[in-house]
């Protein structure tokens, strides 16, 4: 492997002034004559590649599995990392649970230090931004052993912005511990739509404001361990009632409300000096009524982001095999229309080739200029320098080993999930359960495939919680869609338990989880229901005399869920959204700012 001195050789001279540790405001743009001379030396082509963020498939830069190997061919024309390196010298990689980029923390440094050497082996030497969508929730594609912590709306019920920095201080530092040196997170999101399929919990919740303060805090976290962040979906994704990975969602918002709602928390990001933001392949008329996505929308990205929020920093796209961004374009002209809108990093394009010699041909054609692109590069390459890659782009695996799913992050993870939980209903005082009283516990309800890393199923995890805490637990997994006949089989074991604890996932009107929770009630045994997705759950389910909500199925706030229903810890979270009647969408069950405790 290169040592540091080969490394500060290859960048042919990107000095010892942008080491690893010096400190840099996010727009400090003191190393600009450095980076000015390494990008007059680059090849248009070099200069190309640099703007792309792109996924491969396997464990290893060199030695991936046969299957992986296959997938690089058919889908990227190259058999490694390292080879797709070579050949388009991108600027970013992307990893992926299901591309096999994640085993294990050890191999996840290996993979990226062997993606750090092939690119700063090339001409130039210039190190790979490795990023990673680690929003924690719902979304996170590095598990355990790493730290999970619970996602943006349970922080948001929680309301701390000690949590929030610490969430990604520590998420930060066992990222970069692996050799991931960007985060796409925070969502800076206001989640205004309790439809909304694709933002959800994913958000800190519908107060622009409170939004803003906890992406403020997240993004100071990550940067204190070096890790890029990255706020998206600009100009705002919240309030969107259609999947933009499958559709092509569309904010009705005035110019005004969305100053007031959707902007609040960007421009909190914006001070707060973030790294980078990401585009949303949403339209946005009273932005640009052109009909175009916000990620191609020069208004949008250059007028708004850039020119009344002031933001200088990198811009990246989402993925640009969504759907969003596709429809009204193909896939050679919006690599080109994203460039000419503003944005600097290209994520993802379904075919790798397709975009890259879309870009070359539109600067050899006039359509986009060299300076134009030069304008990218130098931003990316601020964003190396200022993590200190130009310096220190390896890591190694005893740092892994002290850091990652270290015992005192996996305790701050346990507290400040405690600290989320949200008791929403408590009839007559149901909850705590007591072990004398209500010792015997049946476990049912929704199991959805557990978020990366994580144990799972959620009824099993809830159950062996309640073990550890004294209780008798039997798991009945009832799924998502009970049929009848899981329905009485779950009736029938609820009448030789104590308690029924059920576990609910995202419940509509028609939904047969609803037909489930009814006649578990119905048999006159305790039942405690847990949202474990969106809080909305409770307002299809009236009768429930308990309801809490964790916002998530991952292990660490489902065990800090048994911890309330057991009375080890008094429910603390305060909903940071608001839950309306289903009879009534006008009228509010519960408002932002509910929450019971014992």
């Amino acid at each position: 492997m290169p040592s540091r001195r080969t490394v500060l050789a290859a960048t042919m001279g990107v000095t010892a002034s942008l080491a690893a540790g010096t400190p840099a405001h996010a727009y400090d743009h003191a190393d600009d004559p450095e980076l000015r001379s390494l990008i007059s030396r680059m090849p248009l082509e070099e200069k190309v590649g640099q703007l792309f963020v792109m996924r491969v498939y396997g464990h290893s830069a060199t030695a991936p599995d046969q299957a992986d190997i296959d997938a690089n061919l058919s889908e990227l024309g190259v058999r490694t990392a390292a080879e797709l390196i070579a050949k388009y010298r991108v600027g970013g990689i992307i990893y992926f649970s299901w591309a096999h980029n994640t085993r294990d923390p050890h191999q996840i440094a290996d993979l990226s230090n062997g993606i750090q050497k092939a690119s700063l082996s090339q001409p130039r030497g210039l190190p790979v931004l490795i990023a990673t969508d680690q929003e924690h929730g719902i979304v996170c594609r590095i598990g355990k052993p790493a730290t999970l912590f619970p996602g943006a709306m349970a922080i948001g019920a929680g309301g701390s912005r000690t949590d929030a920095r610490t969430v990604g201080r520590i998420s930060g530092a066992e990222l970069r511990a692996m050799g991931v040196n960007q985060g796409y997170s925070p969502d800076a999101d206001v989640n205004v739509n309790p439809a909304n399929p694709i933002i959800g919990v994913r958000s800190f919740g519908a107060d622009p404001d409170a939004v803003a303060g906890l992406v403020a805090a997240e993004v100071a976290g990550y940067q204190d361990s070096r890790v890029a962040a990255t706020a998206k979906h600009f100009p705002g994704h919240g309030d969107t009632a259609v999947d933009s990975h499958t559709g092509f969602p569309v904010i009705t918002h005035s110019r005004e409300l969305w100053g007031k709602l959707d902007a609040v928390p960007f421009r909190a990001a914006v001070r707060a000096g973030i790294d980078a933001i990401m585009t949303a392949h949403i339209k946005v008329p009273a932005l640009d009524d052109s009909g175009d996505p916000a990620t191609l929308s020069h208004p949008i990205v250059t007028g708004v982001l850039r020119g009344e929020l002031g933001y200088d920093g990198v811009v990246v796209t989402d993925s640009l095999g969504m759907a969003g961004v596709r429809q009204k374009y193909g896939d050679e002209r919006v690599p080109v229309l994203a460039l000419k809108a503003g944005v600097d990093q290209l994520l993802d394009p379904p075919s790798l080739d397709i975009a890259w010699n879309a870009v070359l041909k539109a600067v050899r054609g006039g359509e986009l200029t060299e300076a134009r692109l030069d304008e990218s590069v130098l931003r990316v390459l601020r964003l190396k320098a200022r993590l200190g890659l130009f310096e220190e782009p390896y890591v190694t695996r005893a740092v892994v080993d002290l850091v990652v799913g270290g015992a005192g992050h996996l305790a701050a993870a346990d507290r400040i999930a405690e600290r989320t939980t949200t008791l929403l209903v408590n009839s007559a005082g149901l909850l705590p359960l007591s072990r004398r009283t209500h010792g015997n516990v049946l476990v049912v309800g929704a199991d959805p495939a557990s978020p990366s890393g994580t144990t799972g199923p959620p009824t099993g995890v809830l159950a062996a919680a309640l073990r550890e805490l004294g209780f008798t637990a039997t798991v009945l997994s009832t799924g998502a869609a009970p049929s009848a006949e899981t329905v009485a089989k779950a009736v029938a074991a609820a009448r030789a338990a104590d308690a029924v604890v059920v576990a609910t996932y995202n419940v509509t009107a028609a939904d047969p989880q609803k037909t489930l929770v009814e006649q578990l009630v119905a048999t006159g045994r305790p039942v405690v229901a847990v949202a474990v997705r969106n809080p909305y759950d409770v307002a299809q389910l009236p009768g429930v005399p308990a309801y809490l909500a964790s916002y998530s199925w991952t292990d660490v706030e489902l065990r800090a869920a048994a911890r309330v229903i057991a009375g080890q810890v008094s429910p603390r979270g305060k909903l940071p959204v608001a839950v309306r009647r289903a009879d009534d969408p006008a009228q509010v069950l519960y408002p932002a700012g509910h929450g019971l405790s014992y």
